[in-house]
This record gives C-alpha cells, structure tokens and sequence, in this order.
C-alpha cells in the first residue's frame, strides 16, 4: 500500500475522536473541521516513521490547532462582541452523520459551551483535554509550554468556573429550579395558566433597554400581563434556552446560535417567583458569572 495512502486510513481512524476533541475546543462544528483538516495537512507533511503513536501525536496537534484557533477568537473579541463562539450540535439541522449522531448524544450541551467559552484559552484546553478526554497533565503542558503542575492548576481553575459557586444552600437552589424548570415547561408549551401559576401575582419585571423595542414598557407588573408577554416571545426560543447558575443562583439564558442574547435573573418568595429581570445590554452580559447546572 502506498504510503500516502496508509496515511489517509491511519487518520480516518481518529478523525472521529480529532473532531469531537475539536469541538469541545472550539464550540463549532465548522471550525472543528477545519482544525482536522489542518491535523491531516500536518501528518502528510511529517516523516511518518517517527511518529509511534499515532493517536497521540494527532490529538497533539490538533489540540495545538485549536489553542492558536482560540487565541486568535481571543484577540477579536473586544472588536467583535456579535461573533458567535459556540455553535451547539442541536441547532444544525437538514443532516445527521454518525459523528454528529455521538455529539448530539454526549453530555456536552449548550450551557457547558457557554462556560468553556468564558474560559482563557489555556484553561480551556486544560479542562477539556484532562476532563473530557484523560490527557495527562505532562501531555496537556507539552502543549501549552507549562509545567504539569502549571497545567493541573489550569484544569482545576476551570473547573470551579464551570461548576460555579452557589449563593445560597443547596436546598434553596434545588427549589430554585424546581420552579425555574415548571416555568420554563409552562413557557415552551405556551401555557398561560402555568406560567401565572409559578409567578407572584404581584410580580415586577424589569427589562434593559437592549432587550425591548424602542418605545415599549421597560416595566411590567403582574403576573398575568407578563405571562402574555412571555408566551408571545416564547415562540422565537426554541431550544435555545436553558438553566444555569446566573452569580451563584438559578436563572435562564437565552443562546441561540451558542451566544448569550438574554440572562433572565429570578428572585423568589413562597414557591413563586417574585421578580424577574431581563439583561441583553452585551457589558452587563460579559461581566455575568455563569456556570452549569448539576442535574
């Protein structure tokens, strides 16, 4: 067999564990093929017969792809805050691939990404390369030009971000989202009745002024009259909202396309929620502590 050709079959081998390492990297699809394509660039270039492990010297690289990749997202970031980071596998539709099919089934979610994308580029590649995929921390510092110990740091750091810190006991943020996930089943069903059932009759909403129309009401009083308002909104959601801890307590976000559009921040009072205030200014978005929800 010629050898450019039993190249090809040993990187169609990993190319299945090189794209979903890519994604969780990168946070989209597109971009986690580019970095593969990049990987086998590389290979075909490289003397072959040096390389003993070929898993982990694509997976090396490929990793090595993706840090200059988030570097660089990193650097435009400040010019470009409407830039889309992360780009769940469950928005993309028309067609599904086995590959996709395993991404779709993973833990990995949209919040998960939210988080990873909040995270500097070496803890991001720390975290996912240790906790996702069990890449020593001696690999993961080759990588980044630390030392392990520099490394596990990164990985552990990241991890508490992405956990979070919780701001109250762990049975008022149980019954936080108890009562979040009853309003959001009420909201994706277009249920009036349990909408104003998990709201304070007396509730008060307030909404930035990024996340209203010029002219409309930036304050809403009553259960009722908020609930219409919601299930009229609700229809542009999708599946792009979700559960996470907003600074420490349990609020939505709204991600469409993996980037944060809405934080709906909660106060609650005897089983209801008892105001609500809606954020899309893009500063105050950023400057949010968010982390993912344990199940």
């Amino acid at each position: 067999m010629p050898e450019q050709e039993w190249l090809a079959d040993k990187f169609e081998e990993n190319r299945g564990h090189l794209r979903a390492v890519a994604y969780r990297m990168l946070g989209s699809l597109n971009e986690a093929d580019d970095a593969v394509q990049e990987a086998w660039l590389r290979l075909s270039r490289s003397d072959a017969s040096t390389i003993e492990n070929f898993g982990g010297w694509l997976t090396t690289v490929v990793s090595r792809v993706c840090l200059d990749m988030l570097r660089s997202r990193s650097s435009r970031k400040e010019e470009a805050l409407d830039a889309q980071p992360a780009e769940p596998v469950a928005i993309r539709e028309g067609h599904k691939d086995p590959e996709q099919e395993t991404l779709l089934a993973d833990s990995i979610g949209a919040a998960l990404l939210i988080v990873l994308d909040r995270l500097d580029p070496a803890e991001r590649l720390a975290f996912v390369l240790h906790d996702m995929f069990a890449v020593s921390f001696d690999e993961i510092a080759s990588i980044l030009g630390r030392s392990s110990e520099a490394a596990r740091q990164l990985a552990s750091r990241a991890r508490r971000r992405v956990q979070g810190a919780p701001a109250v006991p762990k049975s008022s943020l149980m019954e936080q989202r108890r009562i979040v996930d009853a309003f959001l089943d009420a909201l994706r069903r277009g249920d009036f009745q349990g909408l104003v059932a998990v709201l304070d009759p007396e509730i008060v909403v307030r909404i930035d002024e990024a996340a209203t129309r010029p002219g409309a009401p930036r304050e809403i009083h009553g259960a009722q009259n908020w609930a219409r308002g919601a299930i009229a909104f609700s229809r542009q959601l999708a599946g792009a909202v979700q559960p996470m801890l907003v600074n420490g307590e349990v609020g939505l976000v709204w991600s469409p396309g993996g980037h944060v559009f809405r934080v709906l921040r909660f106060s609650f009072a005897d089983g209801k929620i008892a105001t609500a205030e809606v954020i899309a200014d893009p500063v105050r978005l950023r400057e949010f502590d968010l982390a993912v929800m344990n199940e």
